[in-house]
């Protein structure tokens, strides 16, 4: 969607999708928004509760199959499995995706990893096609006057037509970029210094796979330590992503983490876009 501040102002009930890097902001603002009507959409926290749910346990009963005593109380039904995954914890999601290197050192073995990925893959695309039924249903059922998407850092990578024009015909998106190298940078070695489960297109998996293996004179994914690796590619991964967003910013509207920072509440943040937009050559 595309307006002009105008427009924008006249919008009854207000619907943007939040886009940029992990760590940019974007659940920053949604959980300020909530406070202010906003229904907050967590695309990873409905992806983890509602299509990799099976999985994820699938994955925790294996682990506690291993164990003689949980096995019997298992296999008898006495006890029961389940996942309490919170929108600020989504730690089960992150243990299913997992980090690809040696099964000894807690990795992923490689065609282990990339069927989760393609598992992942599938939810959050699924995930950003239920973004109009939930619209509709924060209105209908809970009663809230606007809506925000809070997307993972992946979207980008998703290469299915079918989300953009969704999140284009039902949303205004709302890209948030780093303004310069230092920001960069920040974000890059906060991720280094404690590496969390990543989702890669396959194609750069595999291209990224075979340099750190041949720099690391290794001969196959199953003998690295799975954070080397995460900490080795994690800034390969951010540079490949910043074009893509570019292109996704285009149909939207750009603003920067600094002008993020700035926002304390729902009326900084309504100023934040009209300055988006007042700014955009297209509005």
């Amino acid at each position: 969607m595309k307006f002009n501040v105008e427009e924008f102002r006249a919008w009854e009930h207000k619907k943007v999708t939040l886009v940029g890097m992990s760590g940019v902001g974007k659940t920053y603002l949604s959980t300020m928004l909530r406070d202010s009507q906003w229904f907050h959409f967590s695309g990873d926290y409905r992806i983890g509760t509602r299509y990799l749910d099976e999985p994820i346990l699938d994955m925790i009963k294996q682990q506690a199959m291993q164990i003689p005593f949980l096995k019997d109380l298992l296999r008898n039904d006495w006890i029961y499995i389940r996942n309490n995954i919170k929108v600020h914890d989504l730690g089960p999601v992150l243990s299913f995706v997992g980090k690809l290197g040696n099964p000894e050192l807690g990795g992923v073995e490689l065609e282990d990893f990339m069927r989760r990925q393609a598992l992942y893959r599938e939810a959050e695309i699924r995930t950003m096609l239920e973004v109009p039924q939930f619209i509709r249903k924060a209105q209908d059922i809970y009663g809230y006057q606007h809506f925000v998407n809070d997307v993972g850092g992946s979207l980008c990578e998703l290469e299915d037509g079918r989300v953009m024009d969704t999140l284009l015909e039902n949303t205004l998106i709302l890209y948030i970029k780093t303004t310069n190298q230092a920001e960069e940078n920040k974000l890059i070695e906060r991720a280094q210094s404690a590496p969390k489960p990543l989702y890669y297109r396959p194609e750069f998996l595999q291209e990224q796979l075979a340099v750190y293996l041949h720099e690391n004179n290794l001969q196959y994914a199953a003998e690295m330590e799975p954070d080397a690796f995460t900490r080795w590619v994690f800034p390969h991964l951010f540079n490949s992503r910043i074009p893509r967003y570019e292109e996704i910013a285009k149909q939207g509207y750009t603003v920067t983490s600094e002008e993020v920072a700035q926002v304390k509440n729902e009326n900084d943040f309504l100023q934040l876009l009209e300055t988006a937009i007042a700014r955009d050559p297209g509005s």
